[in-house]
């Protein structure tokens, strides 16, 4: 029998029970699309993860100051006066591997204005290089200098939501805000956030978008302290590349701790250890999601392998016909793993279709990323495949051992 024939043949056969094969073709379609979703969304998860990681600083170390009540507090400050620029200094001169730091302080602030509009977001004074350890683009204008932030200069970069806030009408490049009773120039504007995520592994994100930045010394001159609250609210330090954090988390809790007289009023905030977290989380995930569908796959050869022995039992006159003309055991066979092969390859086909469609439903209706995996896709609709001549092997097997005088006798 040649190619050609036996192609045409298998979808003569399977065109003519067309409900058959397409109840035959749904575990395929269910299995495949389920495997490329999860994969997927998977994949979506982990990029969307990077993504965040990389706005906290894959190589830094975050250390921030706990809030407690008036009461807890006041105990406390007996032993600890809290996060401080000392701490940061104390940090950059004893631990290796340093190459860069900032400093974080958030303001009691009463009143956000300008002149065409106001908002409810936090000031904070932040070192100059808070802006690149903390991966924030600038959407027009520039940063604050190392000089004026020595001089206390009365300037500030807005978040995207602040600048829309204050000035709704336009540019606020040049334009003059007023924090308390402070007036400042607007120099810079942040640009939109591409993470949407407002928490990662615990962890509060996206508020600088409504957030005022200016130099740490104009927050601390310039603007009242709050009672015994800290220094600083925060600190990063920046590791060198292919340092340890882990260790360098280790180090640095102990140093703080000694000079906090083991007061928990702190805690450090290890981005490259969240990140592993979530690769763990996402690998258990996609694992079970996995075995899931896959049983999804198993499911549909096992009616592959029921609808092909159901066949054989329909044909066993025909298949002693095809013998009586001189098909041999493996034309037969051929014939019947071609059948299962066909309907396997256009299940997947199917299936790919449907996981497609499925990933974007999923991503509309609960708002995760999805991101395109083709090795899911290929790997899916390999196993599918596969499947569909495991399953097909037993069946053709089962007809061409038929005796073709014992076939060509039955009703």
């Amino acid at each position: 029998m040649k190619h050609s024939a036996m192609l045409k043949d298998t979808l003569a056969e399977l065109a003519q029970h067309k409900l058959r094969t397409f109840l035959t073709l749904l575990g395929m379609i269910f299995g495949v699309g389920a495997v490329i979703a999860m994969l997927n969304i998977g994949e979506g998860a982990e990029r969307e993860a990077l993504k965040t990681i990389e706005t906290m600083g894959l190589r830094n170390i975050i250390v921030e100051s706990k809030t407690f009540d008036e009461k807890t507090l006041l105990e406390h400050r007996k032993h600890s006066l809290g996060l401080s620029q000392s701490d940061l200094q104390a940090a950059v001169t004893t631990l290796p591997n340093i190459t860069g730091f900032s400093a974080e302080r958030q303001l009691e602030t009463y009143a956000i204005i300008s002149h065409s509009g106001k908002s409810e977001g936090l000031a904070v004074g932040v070192l100059p290089s808070y802006m690149a350890l903390s991966s924030l683009p600038f959407a027009s204008g520039r940063n604050f200098t190392e000089q004026e932030d020595l001089y206390a200069a009365q300037v500030a970069v807005l978040g995207s939501q602040m600048a829309a806030n204050l000035f709704p009408e336009g540019d606020a490049l040049g334009r003059y805000v007023k924090v308390n009773h402070v007036w400042l120039e607007v120099i810079g504007v942040l640009a939109e956030p591409y993470n949407s995520q407002n928490e990662f592994q615990g962890i509060k994100l996206g508020g600088e978008q409504n957030q005022l930045f200016m130099p740490l010394q104009t927050a601390r001159s310039r603007f009242r302290s709050i009672p015994l609250d800290a220094e600083l609210s925060s600190f990063r330090l920046q590791l060198t590349e292919g340092a340890n954090s882990a260790v360098a988390a280790r180090a640095l809790n102990y140093l703080l701790q000694q000079r906090h007289h083991d007061i928990d009023d702190f805690r450090l905030i290890v981005p490259a250890a969240l990140l592993a977290q979530q690769e763990q989380t996402q690998k258990i995930f996609n694992i079970v999601m996995s075995c899931v569908a896959g049983i999804s796959l198993l499911v549909g050869g096992i009616g592959i392998m029921n609808i092909m022995l159901a066949t054989v039992l329909e044909r066993t006159k025909e298949i002693g016909l095809l013998r009586a003309i001189g098909a041999t055991k493996r034309d037969i066979k051929l014939q019947f793993v071609a059948e299962s092969f066909t309907i396997a390859i256009v299940g997947g086909i199917a299936g790919i279709l449907f996981g497609i469609i499925l990933s974007e439903l999923i991503a509309f209706y609960s708002g995760w990323a999805v991101s395109w995996s083709i090795p899911a896709i290929v790997l899916s609709f390999s196993i599918c495949a596969l499947i569909g001549v495991a399953f097909g092997v037993y069946p053709a097997i089962k007809a061409s051992e038929l005796d073709p005088i014992t076939a060509l006798q039955t009703d």
